[in-house]
């Protein structure tokens, strides 16, 4: 639909019509209800420049692009996204990869590059890293640290409150904590991560902006997407993520020193034998 299209070509567009394209995938609604000055006041640009965002994207004008705007919607739930509820497998391939395919756009397009910055530079001075998550974020934290601990950097995971609350209390100075969470606002996790702080460790918090958790980062990732709560698809904030801490782990690893590069390639070589030698046994008559 209409707002896929605006994902997919938002890199080519120019600083002032991203602004557009911003506001109308924050609200597309909105975009519908009003006029184009008023769409022009919540991007922060001129009525022109929505005028050629709208060419920019393939329309002839505003009232060609609103009227196709409106079109999607009306087709499509509240987020843009049709429910797969009775769909046949096709439509489940298509609908499903899609709403991947936009998580992943939403994410690059918003996703903070000093963030990223200042927590690989946290991450790159830590004695040890430690990854708290609960329920769906307990899985990805045990998903950090299996791409985390090749670095040489002692790590671990935590899914259970009263774990990684003992946990916490025993790191000191030097330490890093990744808490994640997809809402933020978890009791036992808070705990945990104030724990953490009051030892000393230095926090860095994948989870919302604005939430209680996001408060207590030493460094802030914000993942600020609309995530879908029907029981019938995919999760999408546990795919985003997991691709911000394949960002981190890769860049970390890019950071590291000669000595722990060789240990790197030292472990990846054990692994590899150990395959083989599996294999053979596999193999074997």
């Amino acid at each position: 639909m209409l707002l896929d299209s605006i994902r997919t070509q938002y890199d080519s567009l120019s600083k002032s019509e991203k602004k557009v394209a911003l506001a109308v995938l924050e609200q597309p609604e909105l975009a519908i209800a009003e006029n184009i000055t008023a769409l022009a006041k919540k991007a922060d640009v001129s009525e022109p420049t929505v005028v050629r965002f709208c060419r920019a994207i393939g329309f002839d004008g505003w009232q060609a692009f609103k009227l196709k705007l409106a079109q999607g919607l009306a087709l499509s739930t509240g987020d843009g996204a049709s429910p797969v509820l009775d769909d046949m497998a096709a439509d489940l391939v298509d609908k499903v990869c899609n709403r991947s395919i936009n998580t992943l756009l939403d994410l690059r397009n918003s996703l903070d590059a000093n963030a990223i910055e200042q927590a690989l530079q946290v991450l790159g001075r830590a004695n040890t890293i430690e990854f708290y998550g609960q329920g769906t974020s307990g899985i990805i934290a045990a998903d950090a640290q299996h791409k985390f601990f090749r670095s040489g950097v002692p790590t671990v995971a935590y899914s259970d409150p009263h774990i990684h609350s003992i946990a916490a209390s025993l790191l000191k100075k030097g330490d890093v904590v990744v808490a994640i969470s997809q809402r933020g606002n978890s009791v036992s996790l808070l705990r945990s991560v104030q724990l953490a702080r009051s030892s000393g460790a230095a926090i860095v918090v994948l989870a919302p902006s604005g939430t209680p958790l996001a408060e207590l980062a030493t460094v802030l990732i914000p993942i600020d997407l609309q995530f879908h709560t029907d029981p019938y698809t995919p999760i999408s904030a546990r795919l985003a993520h997991l691709v911000v801490i394949d960002i981190l782990a890769v860049g970390l690893a890019l950071r590291l020193s000669p000595e722990r590069r060789k240990k790197m390639l030292q472990a990846q070589k054990a692994l590899q034998k150990f395959d083989l030698q599996f294999d053979s046994f596999l193999q074997a008559p």
